[in-house]
């Protein structure tokens, strides 16, 4: 692989990765399920692929409807700005209020089926999950043509990885995700990385 996709690749995967780390029912549900070692395969792919398909969605959709309206690559890359400032602030002004402790509460042991509705809900009834996935990996992929796809892939990566690490990791993630304290921090860093790509978008 060279740089040339490299590069598109690793962008990719950091904006995934940033976009997911901030705290959501969608995380509190798989860090649950993953505590309790509950059906935690069957979230990870459904989480993860939806994600997948969205990004992908969103890198290919983009690049169709740019190339048909050419003002609008420009017209997103400053929405995208004006997103990450804001995404970012709240990630911060999270962390002024101190974060919040993730635990699960215990109860009866869910069904396949039912694990997997509330899955699909939380993911695809969550409006931000489209401005993330379809509008900006979308626009910030159009920013790294003609290796936008790598992008893409990079970010769905990022997605398989968080999921996969947060489900099935979540024995050893829970004393420090009980802590409210380590939420500040990751609030923080994800703030931080928000504002960064902010700025790298300006300077593109």
């Amino acid at each position: 692989m060279t740089f040339d996709v490299l590069y598109p690749a690793l962008a990719g995967f950091a904006v995934g990765l940033s976009l997911i780390l901030a705290i959501g029912a969608q995380n509190a549900f798989v860090l649950r399920q993953g505590l309790r070692r509950e059906h935690v395969g069957a979230v990870v792919a459904v989480c993860a692929g939806s994600d997948a398909v969205l990004i992908l969605a969103g890198v290919g959709g983009f690049r169709a409807i740019s190339d048909a309206v050419p003002w609008l690559a420009e017209a997103m890359r400053w929405l995208g700005v004006g997103f990450l400032l804001v995404y970012g602030a709240l990630r911060f002004r999270a962390a002024l209020r101190g974060g919040e402790a993730l635990m699960p509460a215990p109860g009866v042991k869910a069904s396949l089926g039912a694990v997997i509705a509330t899955c699909l809900l939380f993911t695809w009834a969550n409006p931000h999950v489209y401005l993330d996935t379809l509008v900006l990996v979308g626009s910030i992929s159009s920013q790294h043509a003609p290796h936008e796809w790598a992008f893409g892939f990079g970010a769905a990566a990022a997605s398989l990885t968080f999921f996969s690490a947060l489900g099935f990791g979540a024995r050893l993630l829970a004393p420090l995700f009980g802590k409210p304290r380590a939420w500040v921090v990751l609030e923080v860093v994800v703030g931080a990385m928000m504002w960064a790509l902010a700025a790298g978008l300006v300077v593109t």
